[in-house]
């Protein structure tokens, strides 16, 4: 079976691991860098080239798309699968996972409980003090609408800070979230690894000595955990919900049960399969191997 990674590099961790088992299982493995994709547009015909080449017949590709080109990315995911091509990752499931105001949107919809948020436009100056008493008072957590791994959010533990931060946010235009601080989490959290809607791993994440933010990225740590029926049920319909086959989802406990903090579209393995020392990269594959073979359009795909 031949097989693409649309990544940056086959340095990072994940990409590494799942080229690792790709080929362990005897698969024809390529990683491609998804800036480097031309899309080619043509009657009947659409083509990814490399380097001005085809590269053939392709069973599969796995995207690990970075948070800097989702929207490029999503473009060559699409052109995949304009060529009946099996993705791992839907485009438009890809977009939506990656914008944080339409994923609480949809998560509301569905009845998922989260931290309660709001979100004003940044375009019309607001009395900040009513926006903080919304939350409930202080402490309030801030986050960007864009941003990966802890970056972007802060937690405002005064109402001077909350105040100075969203009238400074507001003055560069930047578009964010006010959100409820949950006390009892305690700076942690928990991320579920879910694979075509079956949870194969998940782990607590600590924030390190005061950080609220649990992101092993960010210098947290990691350790194995067991959920309970709820908290499964609610990471598979968030992951569900987004449309989205591999995800990380990231909850916590709060006293009013499980809350979604975000549905991660691609997600790390490094943290995870350090923690909980399950071969996620070999899960991936196998999912990998059962899409194409159970792919709607195989036989169409493979007779021309």
């Amino acid at each position: 079976m031949k097989i693409i990674i649309l990544s940056r590099s086959e340095y990072i961790y994940s990409t590494a691991r799942l080229l690792e088992e790709a080929e362990d299982c005897g698969h024809d493995i390529e990683m491609i860098d998804p800036l480097r994709c031309k899309l080619l547009m043509q009657e009947k015909s659409p083509q990814v080239l490399i380097e001005g080449d085809d590269l053939g017949k392709i069973d599969a590709i796995i995207p690990r798309i970075g948070t800097t080109f989702t929207h490029y990315g999503a473009a060559v995911i699409r052109q995949y699968e304009m060529m009946n091509i099996f993705t791992t990752l839907n485009s438009n499931a890809l977009l939506r996972s990656r914008d944080k105001l339409r994923s609480l949107q949809l998560l509301s919809r569905e009845g998922i409980n989260f931290p309660k948020t709001l979100y004003f436009s940044p375009d019309i100056e607001w009395n900040i003090e009513e926006i903080i008493d919304y939350m409930g008072g202080t402490p309030i957590v801030v986050k960007t609408l864009e941003g990966t791994q802890g970056l972007g959010v802060m937690l405002l533990d005064s109402k001077m800070a909350a105040i100075s931060t969203i009238e400074a946010l507001q003055g560069l235009k930047t578009k964010f979230i006010v959100q409820e601080f949950i006390e009892e989490a305690k700076g942690v959290d928990i991320r579920v690894f879910i694979i075509n809607n079956k949870v194969v791993a998940a782990m607590q994440r600590n924030g390190k000595t005061g950080d609220f933010r649990s992101n092993i990225h960010r210098g947290g740590t990691g350790e194995l955990v067991k959920l309970t029926p709820k908290e499964e049920a609610v990471a598979l319909k968030a992951c569900r919900t987004m449309g989205l086959k591999i995800a990380g989802v990231d909850l916590i406990r709060s006293k009013r049960g499980p809350l979604i903090l975000e549905v991660n579209s691609s997600p790390g393995l490094e943290g995870i399969e350090g923690v909980t020392d399950i071969n996620i990269a070999r899960e991936i594959i196998k999912y990998v191997e059962f899409g194409v073979n159970n792919h709607p359009l195989k036989f169409n795909r493979n007779n021309g």
